[in-house]
């Protein structure tokens, strides 16, 4: 009797440590960084991805990454920058603005639909997080994803990306560089 309910013990025991190491799997888990000191924020570098040299950014951006787009047209990418302070109780509607805002720069000729708005945390920093699909007007969609952080009462950043065209596979990468940001 005492076997069996060692070997019940054993068996629930590893069953739970295996439940509670499984997890979904950081895609990202052990690929390089960028390390943005102006923004105040790092994200992963996914396989395949190139980090762009700032002096090839518009003012608005700090660091980027991205596929080329020289195979096909369009491509994937991930922003940073900086702003100035925002209100916690402010992040919903100046993340929701700036989120629209980029979508009418990357797809002038087009419209977006937000499909997500939803308050999170960067580092235990509030920031919020804006998900639209956007129509590029030519038959195309796109996925933009915005976060912007809280990093302490005298700055913000946010993290910006784009996948055009927007399979299932542009999403999720993207999505997971933006999920793998951390306050520096």
């Amino acid at each position: 009797m005492a076997g069996s309910v060692a070997a019940l013990v054993l068996a629930v025991g590893g069953g739970g440590a295996w439940w509670l190491t499984r997890g979904d799997g950081d895609p990202l888990a052990g690929r390089p960084r960028v390390s943005d000191d102006a923004a105040g924020l790092s994200y992963a570098i996914p396989e395949g991805w190139e980090h762009s040299d700032r002096d090839k950014l518009i003012g608005a951006f700090t660091s980027s990454v991205g596929t080329s787009g020289d195979d096909r047209e369009g491509g994937s990418t991930v922003l940073a920058g900086r702003a100035g302070a925002i209100p916690e109780e402010a992040l919903k509607p100046r993340a929701e603005r700036a989120a629209r805002s980029n979508a009418v720069f990357f797809a002038p000729d087009g419209r977006s639909v937000q499909e997500e708005s939803r308050a999170t945390e960067v580092s235990g920093r509030p920031a919020h997080t804006v998900v639209l699909r956007l129509d590029d007007g030519k038959g195309g969609v796109g996925h933009l994803r915005m976060t912007v952080v809280k990093v302490d009462d005298s700055r913000s950043a946010f993290l910006l990306g784009i996948a055009q065209p927007a399979g299932p596979g542009e999403r999720r990468t993207v999505d997971a560089v933006l999920e793998s940001a951390a306050v520096k």
